[in-house]
């Protein structure tokens, strides 16, 4: 049997699709993966930042198109890129184990955040670690770069800069691990909504494939995106404003910390939940409640006037 793979094409993106297509043939010894790369709207635009683009799928459409088209049949994605509504169609039929979700500060000289001098520049492509970064750092000038890791990587001596800030499950699976002069702590950088974790997208009724690749599904890693993606989704968030939310599941319990902030750092809100991971719809729940803290001004301010939360009964 021969299953393709719909990924984008940067290194990062290949590492991952080709993770998944050993992951499935070391464990279907039947089963040959081959990978169709596809270039996505978010590839093609690099000389803007990726807030000042607009719409959600930026990293996905394209992908999602062929696999309707039936010219992949399964899709790997970054999680935190996949929007939190599918095409009718489409689901999302595996998370796979989360790598380490922190974001990490790769600095030009050796010195850590804390060592920095204000007006020292620090480059990052999400406006989620600009917020946080400002919020603690407010000395601090943060630029936007875009380009896969090797090239933000080089940005730091290219556009001068006292270092960057990026995804660790990136800088680990690229194998830069090396470079890493701090991993920063989830209660100071919430990571983004799903970092770390690989969805596997599918067909609707393609029952053979479904069922193959829900063998990757890891249900503790699933269980958590789940709870981030409904905190993500009541808000209809995206990347034009900085949110996020990480939960972690130990054992029975879990906790999952969300903020929204504005991208100049403040104001910012923040909520916590810790509790059975039985307890239905956390994460509506936490959205709500950052809300009622100002969230809600936050996003009529950076979104539209006419900010309102997805209502509820969208969410079911």
């Amino acid at each position: 049997m021969r299953l393709i793979i719909g990924t984008r094409g940067s290194a990062l993106a290949l590492w991952q699709a080709r993770f998944v297509a050993s992951t499935l043939e070391k464990s279907h010894a039947h089963l040959k993966v081959e990978l169709n790369v596809i270039k996505t709207s978010g590839d093609k635009i690099l000389d803007a930042p990726l807030a000042t683009i607009g719409g959600k799928g930026l990293f996905t459409k394209e992908i999602e198109d062929a696999l309707l088209e039936r010219r992949v049949d399964l899709a790997v994605h970054s999680m935190k890129d996949l929007p939190t509504d599918l095409p009718e169609g489409l689901q999302l039929t595996a998370v796979m184990e989360r790598e380490d979700p922190r974001d990490v500060f790769i600095s030009r000289d050796g010195r850590s955040l804390d060592q920095l001098n204000p007006g020292e520049r620090i480059g990052t492509s999400s406006l989620r670690r600009k917020a946080f970064l400002l919020n603690r750092y407010p000395g601090l000038e943060v630029i936007s770069i875009r380009g896969n890791v090797d090239t933000r990587l080089r940005k730091i001596e290219t556009e001068h800069l006292a270092g960057v800030v990026l995804a660790a499950a990136g800088i680990r699976r690229m194998g830069f691990s090396d470079r890493i002069t701090t991993y920063l702590d989830p209660e100071f950088m919430i990571p983004a909504i799903g970092q770390g974790a690989l969805a596997i997208e599918t067909r609707v009724g393609d029952e053979q494939t479904n069922s193959i690749v829900a063998t990757l599904d890891h249900p503790t890693t699933a269980r958590c995106i789940h709870i981030e993606r409904a905190f993500l989704r009541r808000l209809g968030g995206g990347c034009q404003v900085p949110m996020a939310a990480y939960c972690v599941c130990e054992g029975d319990d879990i906790r999952v910390t969300a903020a929204v902030a504005h991208p100049d750092g403040n104001p910012l809100v923040r909520d916590a939940f810790e509790g059975s991971a039985s307890q239905a719809g956390v994460g509506v729940s936490l959205a709500d409640n950052l809300i009622l803290q100002g969230a809600d001004s936050i996003l009529r301010a950076v979104l539209a006037s006419d900010w309102e939360p997805v209502p509820m009964n969208e969410l079911i």
